[in-house]
């Protein structure tokens, strides 16, 4: 089933009769060549992906739950590529230019709207930093525009400017940045998927790996064994959970990230703004609600809700830039788990388990890195060999030292 303006006018006339499942409801077959641990958008990226640019064949991904049910429905939309160092800048491009080419891709609408994102400046070091990073994202092939005062005061000129701790100085602004409907790209990646031949089979927990001989064999379920030739786990902050089952420890923690929405307002936010005195970070619905969050709870969890302290730091971080929303509402909050890293950069590679990978260590970018992390997995499980911009998230590169610290906040992954 193709979509376009044709079928849908089509089926307004026609009574709507028209339009069936976005994807088949398959019972697991008893062994595939590929398996992949995680109906997210990292998972369902992968299978795309493998099975679209690198022709694999008799692919499954298995979700305990309902596709889309964690953290690809459980964030703040946003989508950019203004990193900083080259273990990160590349890679976060890459994902860029997937992005802007991927409705068309795989036929689905993912509402990309790419209305950029301005990072806020509130002092001179600030400026020296924004300046550097903007640099390093040229370098990159992504662009940046580093503006003043009034060139910030131009495009929100409702801003606190006048605050007399946090004054704006300028920002750094991406003009191709921008923000997706979450779900929607969880949907256009497993329609996508069903149509190459994947089987996208929900309600099927993985329990448990067969290894024999230092080699994965496959996965124990709760609706079966199922066998595999590879097995690729993608399972965000849930992953310390998963890989132990195969006898791992992760260099990762699991936090609660919080997100929320206000009321619906009349337009007054064009496109992304971060503060730069505090952690929050805001952009608008369609439907007009403020979508916003700021940092992780401090503590490890595995509940997808938060607690109150970090959404009185929220509250406080919106107030302090932008006052004139104090009166809004708040009209629910939710929490997506959080795998992270203890240098706050994912991690892409084999195990030491011939045949098992592993795709986790997101932190706070993994709805960004959807596409290229989905391309990047999927040419490691297809080739054994990294994806050129993803050649430095290794698993063992904490032991080596060669760390990608983003924030320069040092091994500790609540800073990250």
């Amino acid at each position: 089933m193709r979509f376009s303006g044709f079928r849908v006018i089509k089926e307004a006339l026609t009574g709507y009769k028209g339009w069936g499942s976005l994807w088949r409801t398959p019972e697991p077959q008893a062994s595939y060549d590929y398996v992949i641990v995680g109906g997210g958008g990292h998972g369902l990226a992968t299978a795309y992906h493998l099975a679209k640019v690198f022709g694999a064949k008799r692919i499954a991904v298995l979700e305990k739950g309902w596709l889309g049910s964690g953290n690809i429905g459980r964030n703040t939309t946003i989508i950019r590529s203004n990193y900083l160092l080259p273990g990160n800048e590349p890679f976060y491009e890459f994902s860029m230019k997937l992005w802007e080419n991927m409705e068309q891709e795989f036929n689905f609408n993912a509402m990309v709207s790419q209305r950029g994102i301005l990072n806020l400046i509130h002092t001179d070091a600030q400026r020296d930093a924004y300046r550097r990073r903007g640099n390093a994202m040229r370098f990159a092939g992504a662009d940046s525009e580093l503006l003043d005062r009034e060139q910030v005061r131009a495009m929100y000129p409702w801003l606190n400017f006048e605050n007399a701790r946090f004054p704006i100085k300028g920002g750094l602004l991406q003009r191709r940045a921008g923000t997706a409907r979450h779900d929607g790209v969880a949907w256009g990646y497993a329609r996508g998927a069903d149509l190459l031949g994947v089987d996208l089979i929900q309600n099927c927990e993985v329990t448990g790996f067969r290894i024999e001989n230092g080699r994965v064999l496959g996965v124990e379920t709760t609706r079966g064994y199922i066998g595999a030739k590879k097995v690729g786990v993608a399972v965000a902050g849930s992953s310390g959970r998963v890989m132990a089952k195969a006898g791992m420890r992760l260099p990762i923690e699991s936090h609660v990230l919080q997100a929320f929405v206000s009321e619906g307002l009349k337009p007054f936010i064009d496109g992304v703004i971060t503060f730069g005195a505090g952690h929050f970070y805001v952009s608008q619905s369609d439907k007009g609600g403020l979508v916003f969050g700021g940092d992780i709870d401090g503590y490890n969890s595995y509940a997808q809700r938060g607690n109150l302290p970090v959404i009185e730091d929220v509250a406080e971080g919106g107030m302090a830039l932008m006052p004139a929303i104090g009166r809004a509402r708040l009209l629910r909050a939710w929490g997506g788990i959080m795998d992270m890293s203890m240098d706050g950069s994912p991690i892409i590679d084999r195990t030491g388990i011939e045949g098992l990978y592993l795709n986790a260590g997101w932190c706070y970018g993994g709805f960004k890195a959807t596409p290229a992390s989905g391309y990047a997995f999927a040419q490691l499980l297809a080739t054994d060999a990294p994806h050129p911009t993803a050649a430095a998230y290794r698993l063992d590169r904490f032991a080596r030292g060669l760390v990608i610290d983003e924030k320069g906040m040092g091994a500790q992954p609540n800073l990250h």
